[in-house]
Formats: structure tokens, C-alpha cells, sequence
């Protein structure tokens, strides 16, 4: 038996029935979700990417200022090319540049990818119904997915903060933190505001997610679920960047995605964050929901 087959069967044996009266059998099919998704070279490919940019915006500002310090004092306004010109003073700035710079495509265009081939990758290799052999499992089935593709939120911005610390630390000097409020932190309170700036960041993109989970749910092709959710993330980035729309720029899921910026501030700046998470909840709610009425409704042949 091959390596995919015994993945199918082990996830096929958590779905039975008798599975479902353990209380860990949520636990058991999430944890080969994830087992599975980590098995795909996609995966380490997206995640690669994603390291390699903080890794190529440290070496290309290096090599511009030839590691000499820049300018004195704080961000001015926490965008990216503020952070960026930090950088050479401070090594730690090279975390928040990164964030900045992968956020708007990188990040959620990896997102969509995986949350694109939730179902419909399933469905277009012919492993979905073997997921769905217990009685009223697409519901836990649906659950699980959307829990795995926010595990790979959590991970690939890890991956991106750590590769940043990492060249920033290499190519530059680190120490104490100039806030963007203009107050100095020590290193120490610097490494916990920059974890909790990559949660903030992983978050941000719960609503993207869903969004890409429903898609997915719409069509049996997994390539078509991601091009799709990719394109509509494109449209959305588009349509946030015309002045002329400002009144729409407050429900589109990723205007405020740059509110992580505001926990570099002393004291951290709420106001946004808290709209951000506000409205990623509200994507999650309305698109789970929708996912969650196609998928339960849906004939699955496949």
C-alpha cells in the first residue's frame, strides 16, 4: 500500500462511526489534516517563498546602505518603507518590514491556496467521499479543514517573523526598541511585541480564509478554487487602493490589515486592531456560514 493510500484509510478509519463517540476523535482527524498538509511539497514550497523574503529585503538593504545606520529615531508611521529604513539601525525592524511587505500578496496569496484546495482538492482526487463515510461528518469534516488552513495562517507568519529575526540579526545590530510612539523598549519586551505582532498578522487572515474555504466549496477543481481565491484577493487589494471608493474601504477584509503596526506603539494602539478583529470575525461568520450551508447541501460524487 502506498504512502497516500495508507493517509486515506487512516482518515477514512477517524471518520467512522464508532470514532465518532471518542471525544478525541475531532483531535485524531485534525491532527492528520494537518499530518497530511505538512506531507505536501506545495506546502514546503509556499513556506519557502515566504522565508526567502525577509531573507532578500535584508541583503538588498545591505547591500544599498553597505550596513551602515540610517536615520536616528522611531518609525514615523509604521508602512513598510518606514520600518524599512530602521532597519540598519536595528535588525528587529527587519520583522516588521517583512510582515509588511508579504502581507498584502505573499501571505494571503499562500492562504488561498491552501484554503482554495480545502475541499476541492478532495473532491478532484476522488478522497472526499471516503472523508465523509460517518453519518452527519460534513459538518466536522468542514470544521477541521477550516481549523487546518488557520494552523498554516499561524505557521506561515511564523515563518515569515523568524526568518526575518533571523537575517535581521545576522546583517544588522539589534538592541533595545524605538517605538513608533518614539519611547524605547528593552530587546527582551521588543521579541514579545513582534510574536504578538505575527498572531495579530495570522488572525488578519481568519477571514480570508473562510472566504477561500466557501470557494472551495463551489467547485470540484482544486486549481479553479485557487485561482479564484486568489483572484478575488487581487480585486479586493485593487479596490482598497481607489481614493474614489473610500466608503466601501471599511468592510473589505484587508483594510486593516495593516493595523499591526499599532502594537509597536507605547501604549499599544487598539482602535484599528480592534476593527480588524471585528471584521475578520464578521468574513468568518457570514462565509463559514455559507460554506457550511453549500457543503452539507452538496452531492458529493467524488
Amino acid at each position: 500500500m502506498s504512502q497516500a493510500e495508507k493517509s486515506q484509510a487512516e482518515r477514512a478509519r477517524l471518520s467512522d462511526p464508532q470514532g465518532s463517540r471518542n471525544p478525541l476523535w475531532t483531535l485524531g482527524l485534525l491532527r492528520s489534516e494537518i499530518t497530511t498538509l505538512l506531507r505536501r511539497h506545495r506546502t514546503y514550497a509556499l513556506l519557502g517563498v515566504l522565508a526567502a523574503v525577509p531573507v532578500l529585503i535584508g541583503i538588498a538593504v545591505r547591500i544599498e546602505t553597505g550596513g551602515g545606520g540610517g536615520a536616528e529615531g522611531g518609525p514615523d508611521g509604521g508602512a513598510g518603507p518606514a520600518f524599512l529604513a530602521q532597519v540598519t539601525n536595528n535588525g528587529y525592524f527587519l520583522v516588521f518590514a517583512a510582515l509588511a511587505a508579504t502581507l498584502p500578496v505573499f501571505l494571503p496569496m499562500a492562504v488561498g491556496v491552501v484554503a482554495g484546495d480545502a475541499i476541492a482538492g478532495e473532491a478532484n482526487s476522488g478522497t472526499l467521499r471516503y472523508l465523509l463515510v460517518a453519518p452527519a461528518g460534513r459538518t466536522r469534516l468542514l470544521l477541521v479543514k477550516y481549523a487546518s488552513v488557520l494552523v498554516f495562517c499561524l505557521m506561515a507568519t511564523l515563518v515569515v517573523a523568524v526568518s526575518a529575526l533571523a537575517a535581521g540579526a545576522l546583517l544588522f545590530p539589534v538592541g533595545d526598541v524605538t517605538t513608533i510612539s518614539g519611547t524605547r523598549i528593552g530587546f527582551g519586551e521588543g521579541l514579545v511585541r513582534a510574536g504578538l505582532t505575527a498572531l495579530v498578522v495570522a488572525v488578519s487572515l481568519t477571514g480570508f480564509a473562510a472566504i477561500g474555504l466557501f470557494v472551495s466549496t463551489l467547485t470540484g477543481s482544486g486549481i479553479g478554487a485557487m485561482a479564484a481565491t486568489v483572484g478575488l484577493l487581487i480585486t479586493v487589494q485593487i479596490l482598497d487602493s481607489i481614493s474614489q471608493l473610500s466608503g466601501v474601504h471599511p468592510y473589505l477584509f484587508a483594510h486593516y490589515w495593516m493595523s499591526f503596526a499599532d502594537v509597536l506603539r507605547e501604549p499599544v494602539y487598539w482602535d484599528d486592531l480592534i476593527k480588524n478583529f471585528q471584521l475578520q470575525g464578521l468574513y468568518v461568520a457570514v462565509f463559514g456560514s455559507a460554506a457550511w450551508a453549500r457543503f452539507t447541501a452538496k452531492d458529493i460524487t467524488a
